[in-house]
């Protein structure tokens, strides 16, 4: 598979916003792993925040979007924030937020490369860890990071109990330098 891999940009906003609720789409369809809701989370205004702040990564599959991730340095928000493996401050982290696979490519390793293009970018930029925050059900993303190398922090409520998630797991995954 030939997939390419580069910031997202300005003239980007409607394809990933259409990729965005296609994910959500589909899940909604069958069973919403992720708990997110159209027009809520992800939205217009997280992409648009996202590309000013030079944080989003979109992967092409013969010229379609086929995933998406945000690597940021916002830490999650929770009055328990885990136990990490390691200290580390909030710009020596790369936060995962936002990774999707639009289910077109399901199953053709778009996930892992986005993962492991994260890996090498954290490595080459001197992150010490990638974080991330996986609704305690989103079973489909939580073995895709474990199979990556991400190992389980702990189990928190982030406050989202409204939009039916209640807990969250984290994860962490260290960065050889």
């Amino acid at each position: 598979m030939n997939m390419i891999i580069r910031l997202a940009a300005i003239n980007d906003i409607f394809e990933i916003e259409k990729f965005y609720n296609a994910v959500i789409d589909y899940a909604n369809d069958n069973i919403n792993y992720c708990g997110w809701k159209k027009g809520i989370y992800p939205a217009r205004k997280d992409i648009e925040q996202d590309i000013s702040e030079g944080t989003i990564y979109i992967a092409f599959v013969n010229g379609e979007i086929s995933g998406a991730i945000v690597l940021n340095h916002e830490p999650t928000q929770s009055p328990d924030n885990g136990s990490w493996m390691i200290d580390a401050k909030d710009e020596e982290v790369f936060n995962v937020r936002r990774f999707a696979v639009h289910p077109d490519f399901w199953g053709q390793k778009v996930g892992k490369l986005l993962l492991e293009f994260s890996y090498n970018l954290a490595k080459k930029r001197g992150i010490k860890a990638l974080r991330l925050d996986v609704f305690k059900d989103n079973m489909p993303a939580i073995k895709s990071y474990e199979k990556c190398g991400y190992s389980y922090i702990d189990t928190v409520d982030l406050g989202l109990g409204c939009y039916g998630l209640d807990l969250f797991r984290l994860y962490e995954k260290l960065v050889e330098q």
